[in-house]
C-alpha cells in the first residue's frame, strides 16, 4: 500500500512539473488518435449511411463483418498492420512501420469498423418518413445524407467518442507497430507498460493516471449523450 501511496505523490508532482517524457506521450496519444478517428469519420459515416438506405444482395453480410471488427483484437491489427509495412511487406516502400503515421493507418483500421457499425444502426433505425420526405423535396445526394446525420446526430457523435477511446487506450498497435520509440512513437499506453516494466512505478502512475482522465472524460460525454439521446 505504501508503494502505490508513493507512486501517486510521485506521479502528481511529475504531472504537475510538466515531465518532458509524461507529456510528450500523452501529446503523442493525443494526436494520434484525434487523426486516426478523424480519417476513420471521413470513411465510416458515408459508408454507414449508405450501407443503411441501399438494398443489394450481400448488404446483411458487409454489416455482419464490420460489427465483427468492432471486436477486432489491437494486437491482431498490429500484426496485420506489421506485415503490410515491413520491408517484405506490400506497403514496404512507404517506410511507416516504426514511425507515428503507421500508428494512425492502425488505429484507422480500429476505428472505422466502430464508427460504420454505429452510424448504420442509427441511421437504419431513422423514422422512414424523414427519407420520404427528403425525396419528396428534390433534396439531392448529399443535402439528403446530411440530413440523416443531422437527424441521427447523438448516435453518430456516441460513435465517433467510441472509436476514440478505443483508440486512445489501445496498446498492441502502438507496441507492435510503432516500436515503443522515445520521443517519436512513444503514446502513453505503451510508455506506462515499458516504466512499470523498469520499476519506474511513479511514472508508470503518472502516464496511467493521464491515459485514465483522457478516457474518464470520454466514457462521461458518452453517458450524457446517452442520457440525450433517450430523452
Amino acid at each position: 500500500m505504501h508503494l502505490i501511496w508513493e507512486g501517486f505523490t510521485d506521479a502528481l508532482d511529475m504531472i504537475f512539473s510538466g515531465e518532458p517524457l509524461v507529456f510528450s506521450a500523452a501529446w503523442r496519444s493525443l494526436w494520434i488518435s484525434s487523426t486516426a478517428v478523424a480519417l476513420a469519420m471521413l470513411i465510416g459515416l458515408p459508408l454507414g449511411t449508405w450501407l443503411a438506405r441501399a438494398k443489394f444482395r450481400g448488404n446483411g453480410f458487409i454489416v455482419l463483418l464490420f460489427r465483427a471488427g468492432m471486436a477486432l483484437p489491437t494486437v491482431f491489427v498490429g500484426m496485420m498492420c506489421y506485415a503490410m509495412f515491413s520491408r517484405r511487406g506490400p506497403l514496404g516502400a512507404l517506410d511507416l512501420l516504426y514511425t507515428p503515421w503507421g500508428i494512425v493507418v492502425g488505429e484507422l483500421l480500429l476505428a472505422v469498423p466502430i464508427i460504420v457499425g454505429i452510424t448504420h444502426g442509427a441511421i437504419k433505425s431513422l423514422d422512414p418518413r424523414i427519407a420520404e420526405t427528403a425525396w419528396t423535396l428534390g433534396a439531392g445526394p448529399l443535402r439528403r445524407w446530411w440530413t440523416y446525420i443531422s437527424e441521427a446526430r447523438v448516435s453518430v457523435l456516441l460513435a465517433i467518442l467510441t472509436a476514440f477511446a478505443r483508440c486512445v487506450t489501445e496498446l498492441g498497435i502502438a507496441m507492435i507497430v510503432g516500436g515503443n520509440i522515445k520521443f517519436r512513437t512513444r503514446t502513453l499506453a505503451t510508455a506506462t507498460a515499458l516504466e512499470t516494466s523498469k520499476g519506474e512505478f511513479a511514472r508508470g502512475i503518472a502516464l496511467g493516471t493521464l491515459l485514465l482522465v483522457i478516457a474518464l472524460v470520454v466514457t462521461a460525454l458518452i453517458g450524457w449523450l446517452s442520457r440525450e439521446d433517450r430523452r
